[in-house]
């Protein structure tokens, strides 16, 4: 009875050609995934300024009458609000860049201007996103 002393395995020259080829994959797959993380933060601010934190804002200005101060007026009651049903948010809301959002009411509080300044947190990046923006594609 013969004994076969060779074991199962890979080399170590196998073990290399996979790693080789699996770095080779990953250097054409990653950059294209690179700028798809910032077009994703761009649609999340989007979709906070259009429709989660304008409809924390509105339903304010339904039960209130105008729009408040500050976006802090959406999660604790500020003191000129007669018919605050809040909170209207669960957190005082940030960007997907970890920075507060703009917000700007007009003087007469009957609208407002909500806006993140994007990745390089600077106004008139050319990055900002703001509610107006949408508005004035929209027309």
């Amino acid at each position: 009875m013969r004994m076969n002393n060779r074991r199962a395995g890979f080399t170590f020259v196998e073990i290399m050609l996979v790693v080789v080829i699996i770095g080779i994959l990953a250097s054409l797959v990653l950059p294209k995934l690179g700028g798809r993380s910032e077009q994703a933060r761009q649609a999340a601010a989007r979709a906070d300024i259009s429709a989660g934190i304008a409809t924390a804002l509105d339903m304010y200005e339904l039960d209130n009458g105008q729009y408040p101060d500050t976006l802090e007026g959406l999660l604790t009651k500020p003191s000129d609000a007669l018919n605050w049903n809040g909170p209207y948010l669960k957190k005082k809301p940030v960007d997907p860049w970890n920075r507060e959002y703009v917000y700007k009411p007009t003087s007469d509080k009957k609208d407002y201007e909500l806006m993140s300044y994007g990745k390089d947190g600077v106004a008139g990046g050319g990055d900002d996103i703001s509610n107006k923006d949408a508005a004035e594609s929209k027309e």
